[in-house]
């Protein structure tokens, strides 16, 4: 990540690169974000119509998962019908990976060691290099082997670590390298430890998440906590906030954390104070529905939403768009940190959109004419 200020500046680990479909995974590519559908896979229109609205909210890779021959036959209408590379959730059954990759899925997540012989491990590898499938190991704290849980006496970051790589060994051993690996536990010091320990250890590419986070507010913040913490120190390179809410809730989150770090930006960044007593207008209901108008922006823009005068020309500085509220319900508007207009509070919200809307067409328009001259230079 370049920075203009040093102190933002996150070097982020050297990886191998793999592929999920269109989507490049580790090396020099975006942090990706995923969710993972919560419908019954035989459901297809239902599994289609969550994908769309993850999709909507700036998803770049969906888990569905893939319990029995049924949801692999479904799959494959699933995959036409979607923008996204699919992954398909196998746990135990080698028969349901082949069915998977044969039906489109861009990735298995799989465990190697839970699938059965080596004949078996052997044919999904087949399947997955035949049809093009990247895979993901996916070690959890909660279903360790039992010879790794004698071995420590409970799950440990140790132990995660020591599952993922005998995992990722049979892989090895049948020359294939188009994988990453997931070290998940619900307890944060023990999953952001084990993944620090695999980081410093291999150069495989690194799905990061904290698995059963909870509820979206304390899954939210105890994913901010350790997911913050492994991106904030270069690891990771694709990511899922794993919610017990709607999946979208997940991919919106997600991207929040990324921005927040500055690793990847999308759509508008809002800055806003949590109002007081000195506000011009009402902060937090004006900031909640600013949120649900602006979310078609995909452009990225910041925009502060201060309530007074006492912060508000200072964070404008920082933001393309900046509101201040000021008495007698006259507010000011500042662009790129210099003031611009007054603004009525009559219709402030539809004047904001507005303005945002102006600006996210004035940058597009900016970045189509660079890319013209761009392509008409010679070469």
């Amino acid at each position: 990540m370049s920075s203009y200020r040093p102190y933002q500046h996150i070097e982020r680990r050297k990886s191998r690169q793999i592929h999920v479909g269109k989507v490049p995974v580790g090396g020099d590519a975006p942090i990706s974000v995923q969710t993972m559908t919560n419908t019954l896979t035989t459901d297809v229109e239902g599994t289609v119509a969550q994908i769309r609205k993850a999709e909507q909210a700036g998803v770049d890779i969906v888990r569905v998962s893939c319990p029995d021959e049924a949801s692999t036959q479904a799959l494959k209408a699933i995959v036409e019908q979607v923008e996204t590379p699919i992954v398909a959730d196998i746990h135990f059954h080698y028969k349901r990976a082949i069915e998977a990759a044969r039906a489109g899925a861009a990735c298995l997540r799989i465990n190697p060691g839970n699938i059965g012989s080596a004949e078996r491990v052997r044919e999904v590898v087949n399947a997955a290099r035949e049809h093009g499938c990247s895979i993901r190991i996916g070690v959890n704290a909660g279903s360790l082997e039992r010879h790794l849980l004698e071995k420590y006496g409970e799950p440990t970051p140790e132990a995660l670590v020591e599952s993922a790589l005998e995992h990722a060994k049979i892989l090895q051993d049948h020359d294939f390298h188009e994988f990453k690996i997931s070290v998940k536990a619900s307890d944060v010091f023990m999953a952001v430890a084990a993944y620090q320990q695999l980081a410093d250890c291999s150069d495989h590419p690194l799905h990061i998440g904290i698995t059963e986070a909870g509820s979206k507010r304390a899954g939210t913040v105890k994913s901010s906590i350790g997911l913050g913490n492994l991106l904030w120190s270069g690891v990771g390179d694709t990511m899922r906030v794993s919610l017990s809410a709607p999946p979208e809730e997940e991919v919106l989150v997600g991207w929040d954390i990324l921005k927040s770090l500055g690793l990847r930006h999308r759509g508008v960044k809002i800055v806003s104070c949590p109002s007081c007593a000195r506000q011009g207008f009402n902060v937090v209901e004006t900031v909640q529905t600013l949120e649900d108008r602006l979310q078609h922006i995909k452009t990225p823009l910041t925009l502060s939403i201060i309530g007074c005068v006492v912060n508000g020309p200072g964070e404008a500085l920082m933001t393309d768009i900046g509101i201040t509220g000021g008495g007698q319900g006259r507010h000011m508007v500042y662009r790129a940190g210099k003031q611009d207009h007054p603004m009525a509070a009559e219709g402030m919200i539809d004047q904001i959109v507005e303005l945002v809307e102006q600006r996210v067409s004035e940058l597009e328009a900016e970045k189509a004419a660079q890319t013209a001259a761009a392509e008409a230079a010679p070469s």
